[in-house]
């Protein structure tokens, strides 16, 4: 019942609890980053498809409740705006999942930390991006698809649909629930997708269950500050977590 639990150490077990707090309780604060902290920290614990499946889960039960948060209404007036962007996503996603036994790990690695490293410091450094309404299909076409491929990979699909918000000049609640609903529908995508190419499978799945207590425990005290602490200040921390995170794979990609 226990699968690869069984033969892990309780320190090791703390070790990702604690990363799993620390992702949902950032998730709580600005909407996402979870999957990215989470597969960066447990990267370094486990093997990367260890690490992917660990987050699994926890990952679609935040969602959930992130997307639904304001009601169904809502979270179908989301999926009305942003439905080109969603169906590009899953469909790359449920296609690169099955690519995920086939990588190397320090490739994989490599995959999932140069975007993170890039994304961080381009936000870091003051960049955003301007898309124009005119050409919204080309962008959601190629940022959806793009956000897919990664996902499916590394279970980490925020950054290109971060940029694409902030691109458009989404009002920051309208983002939060942007958000939710999407990257909601990508972790039940992921979920199935995974349970097809095996990554999360009858060892790994109760790895992925015990996840769940503390990254809801996180998420609720996220939210809790998500009031009290200026958002831009907040942000900017995470961002640099994301950044020495992403550093992290990138240099166990290059050096093993």
């Amino acid at each position: 019942m226990l699968g690869i639990m069984a033969d892990m150490p309780l320190d090791l077990l703390f070790a990702a609890a604690g990363i799993t707090l620390m992702a949902g309780f950032v998730k709580g604060a600005v909407g996402f980053a979870m999957p990215m902290i989470m597969i960066s920290g447990l990267g370094s614990l486990f093997p990367p498809e260890i690490a992917l499946a660990a987050l699994i889960l926890p990952t679609f039960i935040a969602n959930l409740i992130q997307s639904l948060g304001d009601g169904l209404a809502v979270a179908r007036d989301v999926v009305r705006r942003f439905w080109i962007f969603i169906v590009m996503m899953l469909i790359f996603l449920a296609s690169s999942a099955q690519l995920v036994n086939l990588i190397p790990d320090q490739i994989l690695f490599l995959i999932i930390g140069a975007p993170v490293v890039a994304f961080a410091l381009f936000q870091l450094g003051g960049w955003r991006l301007r898309l124009d309404p005119v050409n919204r299909l080309r962008d959601e076409l190629t940022l959806g698809g793009l956000a897919g491929f990664v996902g499916g990979l590394s279970a980490v699909w925020g950054p290109p649909l971060v940029a694409y918000l902030v691109a458009i000049d989404v009002e920051k609640r309208e983002a939060i629930r942007a958000q939710g609903v999407i990257y909601g529908l990508g972790a039940l995508a992921l979920l199935i997708a995974h349970l097809e190419s095996g990554v999360l499978n009858a060892a790994t799945l109760p790895l992925s269950a015990a996840a769940i207590p503390p990254a809801l425990a996180g998420l609720w005290l996220g939210s809790r500050l998500h009031n009290r602490m200026p958002q831009a200040t907040f942000r900017r921390a995470m961002l640099v977590v994301l950044a020495v995170a992403g550093f992290n794979l990138v240099r166990r990609g290059l050096m093993g």
